[in-house]
């Protein structure tokens, strides 16, 4: 782990556009060569877009394939670069949003893009915040990791053992939260809400804070700039009457935000997750 935590170190040198090609040609190899996740990726396009032909859904998966590879070495440049050369090749639009966090408890909400490390690190470069965290089982891949992610302003990560009470706790004392929303973790806290059509596990979890905490909602989604140039990060307004008085609701909402980002950057959304491995009962699973 050591060697290869050296050689990230090293990719951080390389001029961007040499690494995002790099990247790509990694991901082109690991398409033709891991077919379980292959798989799974090609599942769940089929299952959210049946409307594009299987040659477009391979196109899709073999693009987030690329994107995937890519943006892990780009990592090295999130974790080792100066703040003064991320400055250059992070775009923010309109602007992270310090006033909203400033005014009171603030929920911010990353889909997961490939690119999501980049909005975390666009926020630190301007306010601390807090976050849960899903701790390594390599001690030093873990502490880098760490080291990686609050290396600019004090972060706060919470494990999903610390609770809810935790990240409001932090939250009250004027940390955003920075809350990624959309994967399965089953039927704790979640309720079957539909995603692209299909009963998605979806945690209440965005909606059940903000109703706690009052906070804003202020979705974010990071992607590539083109030309391999760096990336965008784009900062949504804060939602209004979220999460009002249906929860379930409220969390069909925010599927629906996710839906229409993910169609804007289909190849760079989070394919090779198991997004539907938990069915309602009685529904046959998708994935065997």
């Amino acid at each position: 782990m050591r060697l290869l935590l050296g050689l990230m170190w090293l990719l951080h040198w390389m001029p961007l556009p040499l690494l995002g090609r790099l990247g790509e040609s990694i991901g082109s190899l690991l398409f033709a060569l891991v077919k379980k996740r292959r798989r799974i990726t090609l599942t769940n396009l089929r299952l959210c877009m049946p409307e594009l032909s299987e040659a477009e859904r391979q196109n899709i998966a073999k693009r987030h394939f690329q994107a995937y590879a890519r943006s892990i070495l780009e990592r090295s440049i999130l974790w080792w670069a100066s703040e003064a050369r991320l400055k250059k090749l992070i775009e923010v639009e309109p602007g992270v949003p310090l006033d909203v966090i400033a005014a009171g408890p603030t929920i911010v909400l990353c889909p997961h893009f490939v690119c999501l490390d980049v909005a975390g690190v666009a926020v630190m470069l301007e306010s601390s915040l807090c976050s849960i965290y899903t701790p390594q089982q390599n001690r030093v891949f873990d502490e880098v990791l760490r080291k990686g992610r609050s290396r600019f302003r004090p972060v706060k990560l919470f494990t999903r053992v610390d609770g809810i009470k935790a990240i409001v706790r932090a939250m009250r004392e004027g940390l955003p939260f920075f809350m990624l929303p959309d994967m399965d973790f089953g039927t704790k806290d979640a309720e079957f809400v539909s995603f692209f059509g299909q009963s998605a596990a979806t945690l209440t979890a965005p909606a059940r804070i903000a109703a706690a905490t009052g906070a804003k909602v202020v979705p974010v989604v990071a992607t590539f700039l083109p030309n391999y140039r760096g990336w965008k990060v784009r900062f949504y307004p804060p939602w209004e009457d979220y999460p009002g008085d249906d929860i379930k609701a409220a969390t069909r909402r925010m599927n629906v935000f996710i839906e229409e980002r993910v169609r804007e950057a289909p190849a760079e959304y989070f394919w090779t997750h198991k997004r539907f491995k938990t069915r309602p009962p009685g529904e046959p699973g998708f994935y065997e």
